[in-house]
């Protein structure tokens, strides 16, 4: 294929956003996000893709830790625990949204865009939460730059981490079909 899909990081290929919406409906998929630090971009990442509404259920920022108890039932214990800047509450986001909205896949962004540390963490610490079927997961990041660029590389990366959960997920199912 050679569509671009308009988002940042495309280069005249399907960019990763594209890839990411043709593996959900390949499976007959859905996802929703819940955003921290990332504000409302991962969101636009998923919708800038034409199609998007047959993937993309919506999602909640929830920048605040209140919000984050309250409309996505992280525990008030595993934010006392553990923070919101930690790979726990990345994890309960994205199990929280996904329970939510229905949605097949919960994908989740909270950390540290500076420009100054939170909660002991230094500006750059970021975790992806990631929750499916019979899975949560998270993947920890340390990235660098300004506020701009870190919220624009963990939204990459939690594509990047949805797109190899269902890549993962594609080949479990050709392999049971064998």
């Amino acid at each position: 294929m050679t569509a671009s899909s308009g988002s940042p990081g495309s280069s005249g290929t399907v960019g990763l956003g594209q890839r990411v919406h043709l593996l959900l409906r390949a499976e007959g998929a859905t996802v929703a996000t819940a955003e921290s630090l990332t504000g409302g971009r991962l969101a636009t990442r998923l919708t800038d893709v034409p199609g998007a509404s047959e993937t993309y259920l919506g999602g909640a920022v929830t920048y605040a830790t209140q919000l984050k108890v309250a409309m996505l039932g992280v525990s008030e214990d595993l934010v006392a625990d553990h923070g919101v800047v930690s790979p726990e509450c990345a994890e309960a986001m994205a199990s929280g949204v996904r329970a939510l909205t229905g949605a097949t896949y919960g994908l989740a962004t909270t950390g540290v865009a500076g420009p100054e540390p939170q909660e002991d963490q230094p500006v750059g610490t970021v975790y992806i939460g990631v929750a499916g079927p019979g899975f949560v997961g998270s993947v920890p990041l340390s990235l660098s730059g300004n506020r701009t660029n870190i919220q624009e590389e963990a939204c990459t990366a939690a594509l990047s981490a949805l797109e190899a959960r269902l890549i993962e997920a594609e080949g479990a199912q050709l392999a049971v079909a064998e």
